[in-house]
């Protein structure tokens, strides 16, 4: 029986015949469909497509007799030879340098690098690529660029990720200076732990930077232990361990053990300086916000009624408009908005007075005008308002630079501290208690400052030590003394740990270095001379030099024996060594000199002028 005329018995009528069902066609995708069009098929079957360019060459497409598929690589080949497809479209043609018509020629690879820049750069989603509107809006300013799927995009971030850590490695490895750490944990609004670690160097240009070095979750138990294992893993990944100067933390008790169990791990490969004394550094804006806290805890009470004053005008927009009424007739000229003051963030409360104050007369107006209006703070509260506004003015300043660029300094801290002294002695009751509370936390956290934002200010030609010494005589004159020989013992002993790892490397390297050796030295190689009478006598030459500088000196008579006027401040001896290099970079010389130490300069000279 034929399978397409099939002849029903019961009703002896013939059926129509059965096409079989066509095999549906798989739809094009490639990009190199654009730049031809279908002409049907040839006589063979098979079908043709023709360039839109130059419009003269056919290709066969589709399936082959033998069943296999053309593909589309012939194709491509055509379109990157053809001379008309390149310029056949001005909206894809630029003008050059030459003043000539040139194709816009997009490369793939840079174009997926920007997109995965701008991704990182405005945090936006991996299925922004698969968006229906970015595509096509992409398709229509160029049809070359090939948007890349979002599994493509996170592959390219993640390759982008890794070769800028390469980078980062290479440029930490190369600084020979130290690096300062910062860390944070914190629980999100999801109940999840994250930790975070931030350095701070110095490059080989001289620029401060700041990078994030981890930042991943952290699960439980966040205790000291467990943090203070995945910083130091972290340190090993980026072989920074024998680098690492100081980490901030804030003043939690997790941290404290944090800091103990690490400085312990690191001063076993000695890697520290001064084995751990300026290791631990705690976060100023924490103790700023712990002392802060601590004396609004004094002022709530005279808070309330202007608290309460923000809240009901900013509770509608009738009563804005009421409020904005009553500015028009008092005529205050300010653009400051009302801004209502957060519990648990202390510069919302500063905010909230420097904003509600210039509105004085207008909540006055308001109480007349509003019913509903029963907070209205007495001139009392207003003045004591404007004195707490001045003594939060300071601490509100120094956040603001401790959360930008800048950071804390000496002079930052001193001048907080000399806030403090003089408001114990106000007038005020409540600002009485609100300074003595927190110059008692100031006392707990910064009673000696930190050591290092001393070192800051003397190594500041601005400063200098005797400008230390003018500062903590204001604050008190019997104890100067003391916090200065403190300052300078811990400033030596940074420096003598620096002299003696570089005097190490230079007397090695000195002492091992032959005239011939000498000679070949390279051009540019670095010689460091010795700072100290020993190292300078364990090599031969500066200890002959030395032997005759003496035999000079006493061969001219240049020092005579007499005896000390009364009165009078004599002056110090030193040796100087240098080594003199040929144009070569060989050794020409090696320099020993006495010479006379200097005196230093009149600090009332240098820093009381400017300062008055």
């Amino acid at each position: 029986m034929d399978d397409t005329n099939i002849i029903r018995e019961d009703s002896g009528e013939e059926t129509e015949p059965v096409e079989p069902k066509q095999k549906k066609t798989k739809p094009t995708t490639s990009d190199v469909w654009k730049y031809f069009t279908n002409i049907g098929k040839g006589e063979d079957g098979i079908e043709r497509e023709k360039c839109t360019g130059c419009k003269i060459a056919i290709f066969k497409v589709g399936t082959t007799p033998k069943g296999t598929n053309y593909g589309t690589s012939h194709l491509r080949r055509h379109k990157e030879v053809c001379p008309m497809l390149k310029f056949h479209n001005l909206g894809h043609m630029f003008i050059n340098q030459e003043g000539k018509l040139q194709s816009r020629k997009v490369d793939q690879q840079i174009q997926r690098e920007m997109l995965a820049e701008a991704i990182i750069k405005h945090n936006l989603s991996y299925s922004f690529v698969e968006y229906d509107g970015i595509r096509n809006w992409i398709n229509y300013i160029s049809p070359d660029v090939v948007m890349p799927c979002r599994n493509t995009e996170v592959a390219d971030i993640r390759k982008m990720y890794i070769r800028e850590k390469e980078k980062l490695k290479q440029e930490l490895a190369k600084i020979s200076n130290r690096v300062c750490l910062a860390s944070d944990c914190w629980t999100s609004s999801t109940s999840e732990g994250y930790i975070c670690l931030t350095a701070q160097f110095v490059d080989e240009n001289w620029r401060l930077n700041c990078k994030i070095l981890n930042f991943c979750r952290m699960y439980p138990p966040h205790t000291g232990v467990e943090m203070a294992a995945v910083i130091y893993d972290c340190l090993k990944e980026w072989n920074i361990e024998k680098k690492v100067f100081s980490i901030t933390l804030d003043n939690a008790t997790a941290n404290d053990s944090l800091q103990t169990i690490l400085k312990g791990h690191l001063n076993l490969q000695n890697s520290l300086v001064c084995d751990g004394e300026f290791f631990h550094v705690r976060c100023s804006a924490h103790i700023l916000n712990l002392i802060v806290q601590e004396g609004l805890k004094a002022a709530i009470d005279s808070l309330i009624a202007i608290r309460e004053s923000v809240k009901h005008v900013r509770g509608s927009d009738g009563r804005m408009q009421k409020f904005e009424q009553c500015v028009k007739q008092v005529g205050i000229e300010t653009n400051l908005g009302l801004r209502l003051d957060v519990v648990t963030r202390w510069n919302s409360t500063y905010l909230m007075l420097e904003s509600a104050l210039p509105y004085e007369k207008v909540f006055s107006s308001l109480h007349l005008h509003d019913r509903n209006y029963t907070h209205y703070p007495t001139f009392d509260q207003w003045r004591r308002a404007e004195k707490i506004c001045e003594v939060l003015e300071p601490f509100h300043e120094i956040t603001n630079l401790i959360s930008g660029s800048s950071y804390p300094n000496f002079m930052q801290i001193w001048r907080i501290e000399c806030m403090l002294k003089e408001k114990l002695n106000n007038e005020d009751k409540v600002i009485k208690d609100m300074a003595s509370k927190m110059h008692e936390k100031f006392e707990k956290y910064w009673k000696q400052y930190s050591v290092v934002l001393a070192f800051g200010a003397i190594l500041d030609p601005r400063m200098k030590l005797q400008f230390l010494s003018f500062c903590y005589s204001k604050l008190d004159s019997i104890s100067t003394q003391k916090k200065i020989s403190l300052v300078k013992n811990k400033l030596y002993e940074l420096f003598d740990h620096y002299t003696n790892k570089q005097n190490v490397v230079s007397a090695s390297s000195t002492i091992r270095t032959t005239p011939s050796e000498a000679r070949r030295k390279p051009k540019g190689f670095k010689v460091f001379n010795p700072t100290s009478v020993d190292n300078a006598l364990q090599i031969p030459e500066f200890e002959a030099s030395m032997e005759e500088e003496i035999n000079m000196i006493n061969k001219n008579n240049t020092l005579v024996h007499v005896p000390s006027p009364p009165h009078k401040k004599v002056f110090g001896i030193r040796w100087v060594f240098k080594i003199k290099l040929n144009s070569d970079s060989t050794h020409h010389k090696y320099k020993a000199r006495l010479v006379v130490e200097g005196i230093h300069n009149i600090m009332e000279l240098l820093f009381m002028k400017p300062l008055h």
